[in-house]
């Protein structure tokens, strides 16, 4: 099984951190691949860090349109997929993965692992997305969520996919029953 995990070249508070390593941790020994954006800085260096030193092949995906992101070193990589623009490397970390997990992280975080959420949802793709939902970073968005569904603009089972795991057992199993 291959994991895509979205998250930032930050680091935010040392939870996060740990949360970081502990889903690298995870996907390593329970003999996962990796597909991630490929970098080394934040959460994405320690998620690929953990998941390489654990066994996983890990996979970076790296649009060569943002200089930025593709001059940066993937030491960690097994394999460096290189895209045209960020809107092909989605396209790709959709495509491998079979299963989604976003860390705490900002606004491109938000924008992968929504798209994720929206393509198996309208029945483009049957897959499951995770929201890490360390010290609760994700509980304002779950709550969103739900109030989407209150108001009528989305409807329970359209989160049946969607899980908002406090640890790593709660993605462990969510991810099992795919």
């Amino acid at each position: 099984m291959t994991v895509a995990v979205y998250c930032g070249s930050e680091k935010g508070n040392e939870n996060y951190v740990a949360g970081a390593q502990e889903v690298g941790q995870w996907i390593g020994k329970s003999g996962y691949d990796l597909v991630y954006g490929g970098g080394t800085a934040g959460l994405m260096g320690e998620v690929s860090r953990e998941a390489k030193e654990n066994g996983a092949k890990v996979v970076g995906v790296v649009p060569f349109d943002v200089p930025f992101i593709a001059d940066r070193p993937q030491p960690y990589c097994d394999e460096v997929i290189k895209t045209k623009n960020m809107s092909e490397r989605k396209a790709t970390m959709l495509k491998m993965a079979d299963v989604f997990v976003a860390l705490p992280g900002g606004i491109g975080t938000l924008d992968e692992i929504s798209e994720a959420v929206t393509l198996t949802k309208i029945g483009v793709m049957d897959k499951k997305a995770v929201f890490f939902n360390k010290n609760g970073f994700y509980e304002p968005l779950k709550q969103m969520f739900l109030k989407m569904i209150e108001v009528g603009f989305m409807k329970e089972k359209d989160l049946c996919k969607v899980c908002f795991a406090e640890n790593i057992e709660q993605i462990e199993e969510f991810v099992k029953r795919l």
